[in-house]
């Protein structure tokens, strides 16, 4: 599939996946708001696949009402608004169930087991649809028990790709409570809604976009390949994103970042400890245009190499000499490549060198960490060369 498609009705399989419980209409609802009632046409997503996952009770009733009952609700909808029913495959074979402890159909979600059951069977089919990069993916978390809905967005954010979505719909009362209402009919009608009649052409089918964060580049290759169980992935996910923490060791010039390790060499670090200094202690990231930096960078230096070293004394010439853009920038920029090859690029973003605010009265940005200033802790150096400066508090 080619990288410029930008919208999931682009690609050639397009797959609707929906829980559902004891109100199929959700599936209709979803459907008509998806491919008959969007206002734009290439924004129509029109599924080639429709995948329900039920109870054994939520499938008898959506294969009596959506393919049996007097033709079909959904066969009826296809026929009304001159959709290709038979370019669509959805029937009892892709309607998936649970199995329970036994492995019989689950007729229920009341315990534990059964719900680490969904789960997983939520899991492992989002897990095979999305293993085909030419196909789309749009989920429903509308019907079902609660529960239900939370696995199957949970599941995507595993698994999602750029060109899936997550969406909820929302249908205008009366309708949203009656089980006569599957969609708004080509030709209105009136039905007796709570004993008074209402006219389907006010009915209002909403289909609300839910954001969701893709996790999917996080896991690794193999619980993407070979599947595993919901809590399982779960778990890959959460260890592949760890909380903020960063620690600086100005004694071994060793910095540790969501927990792996990396050095600098001493005028790194003592560029890097000098901004994770001032984030801990709420001051304003630093520009090259600053009159005090190269003060402020020699302090964090002469506490690494011994400032009556040569090579301390190198670095003050070259310093005071002049530093600028020239200096400034390339050295933001190698710190962050080796803080990059070190995390990888997703888990190392918090820790990076960026721009933060604008420096009153002009158009620069100052740089430094947008990391939360509790998640910093930086060691006493407790190793500091001789006659070299302040301690770091």
């Amino acid at each position: 599939m080619s990288s410029t498609q930008q919208h999931p009705n682009d690609y050639a399989r397009r797959i609707l996946v929906a829980v559902t419980g004891l109100s199929p209409q959700i599936v209709t609802e979803t459907f008509y708001a998806l491919a008959v009632d969007s206002h734009i046409e290439a924004e129509r997503f029109v599924p080639t696949e429709i995948h329900l996952i039920t109870t054994a009770e939520g499938a008898e009733r959506a294969r009596l009402m959506l393919f049996e009952h007097e033709g079909g609700r959904f066969n009826q909808l296809c026929q009304e608004y001159g959709l290709d029913r038979e370019a669509i495959d959805f029937g009892p074979h892709t309607i998936h169930i649970a199995p329970d402890g036994q492995g019989q159909p689950l007729h229920d979600i009341n315990d534990q087991p059964s719900s680490a059951a969904v789960a997983d069977l939520i899991s492992e089919k989002l897990r095979q649809f999305t293993a085909d990069e030419g196909c789309a993916i749009h989920a429903s978390i509308a019907g079902g028990r609660k529960t239900m809905g939370f696995y199957l967005g949970y599941a995507l954010s595993l698994y999602g790709r750029r060109q899936d979505r997550l969406s909820h719909v929302l249908v205008s009362p009366p309708f949203e409570s009656d089980h006569q209402f599957y969609y708004p009919p080509a030709q209105p009608t009136t039905l007796i809604v709570k004993d008074r009649p209402v006219h389907t052409s006010e009915a209002k089918i909403l289909l609300a976009d839910i954001p969701f964060v893709r996790l999917r580049e996080s896991l690794p290759e193999t619980l993407r390949q070979e599947g595993a169980t919901f809590s399982e992935a779960v778990h890959s996910a959460q260890q592949a994103v760890p909380p903020l923490a960063l620690e600086l060791n100005p004694a071994t010039r060793n910095i540790t970042a969501a927990g792996e390790s990396f050095s600098l060499g001493p005028v790194e670090f003592a560029f890097y400890w000098m901004l994770a200094a001032r984030t801990k202690n709420g001051q304003p990231g630093r520009h090259w245009s600053n009159e005090d930096l190269v003060d402020e960078l020699l302090h964090y230096l002469a506490q690494l190499i011994n400032p009556d070293s040569g090579d301390y004394e190198k670095a003050e010439t070259a310093y005071r000499r002049g530093y600028g853009k020239e200096s400034f920038d390339p050295r933001k920029s190698h710190i962050n490549a080796k803080i990059n090859q070190a995390l990888g690029k997703r888990v190392a973003k918090p820790y990076l060198i960026t721009r933060l605010d604008t420096i009153a009265g002009s158009r620069y940005h100052r740089s430094g960490l947008k990391l939360p200033p509790e998640v910093i802790t930086i060691h006493q150096n407790d190793n500091k060369p001789p006659h070299g400066g302040r301690s770091e508090q």
